[in-house]
């Protein structure tokens, strides 16, 4: 193994970053959605509870994670809740600084990046698209509920007439969405446990790229940087990252979390583990 010279400096989480960033031959980033959270974006607290006080009030939901996966009593509802939500998690979430800062980071090295989000950080904070993997899908993209066809589409004006024009937690029933091609009700396009999701010419183009950059980078000092990913999904990045690791001996596994996930035996050589905080540390690395 090519030792990461890094490594055997006592820096801080955020020297280390950066060091690690610098030294890699290729940077895989695997974010989800602590990243997120720790620009402020999060699903929980006032931001949860200043946005949607009526359903919280009706449903007793903990989080906006939880309300997102409801099964709503009619399509009315349904698109109430789904507009609002995607009003302010994608159409008016703004750039966070966290996302901007690993941007210029990596910009200049060999990166790709896949996400579990589905919100628009990437977007808001200028990174070149053609790098980033939205494997779980777009809140702003909507998909036939039959999947009858692999194609998605984007309304922003209905979106946010939706959020507008309702009442009692309803929207206009002549505002409902529907199927272009067999008149089936449309949906939010995200991926799920039960049902999976649309994949578009998009969205294959992104994982054709995503996996050819692997390919290419399979060897040398790869560094997956996985920052904010729980156990939720974790056979999209995080076993992944795992199994890449375990493949390249001068790879490394570096995590970003505050919680501690096991991490196999054969990867614990190669594994670095950064615990503080996500946010602080990368603008901290930023200034380095």
């Amino acid at each position: 193994m090519n030792a990461w010279k890094t490594l055997e400096q006592n820096g801080t989480e955020s020297e280390i970053l950066k060091g690690l960033i610098d030294e890699a031959d290729a940077v895989v980033v695997g974010i989800g959605a602590g990243m997120s959270a720790a620009d402020g974006f999060t699903y929980i607290g006032d931001r949860f509870k200043n946005n949607f006080p009526d359903f919280i009030e009706k449903y007793n939901w903990l989080d906006m994670l939880q309300a997102s996966l409801f099964k709503f009593p009619t399509l009315e509802e349904y698109w109430a809740f789904q507009s609002r939500f995607i009003v302010l998690n994608y159409l008016e979430q703004p750039a966070g600084e966290a996302y901007i800062a690993l941007k210029e980071m990596i910009e200049n090295k060999p990166y790709h990046v896949i996400t579990t989000n589905a919100d628009n950080a990437f977007y808001a904070a200028d990174y070149n698209m053609d790098k980033v993997l939205y494997y779980q899908g777009e809140y702003v993209r909507m998909q036939c509920s039959d999947f009858c066809h692999d194609e998605t589409y984007r309304d922003d004006e209905l979106m946010r007439k939706m959020a507008a024009e309702q009442d009692g937690m309803e929207i206009p029933s002549e505002l409902i969405p529907y199927c272009p091609k067999c008149g089936a009700p449309m949906e939010k396009n995200k991926r799920t446990a039960e049902k999976g999701m649309v994949e578009d010419a998009k969205f294959n183009a992104q994982r054709d790229d995503y996996n050819a950059f692997l390919k290419e980078h399979s060897k040398g000092k790869v560094m997956y940087l996985e920052i904010g990913v729980g156990h939720t999904t974790p056979q999209f990045i995080k076993h992944p990252f795992w199994r890449q690791t375990r493949q390249n001996e001068n790879a490394l596994f570096v995590t970003m979390n505050q919680k501690t996930y096991r991490i196999p035996e054969a990867i614990k050589s190669q594994t670095v583990f950064l615990t503080e905080d996500i946010g602080e540390t990368i603008l901290n690395a930023h200034k380095k």
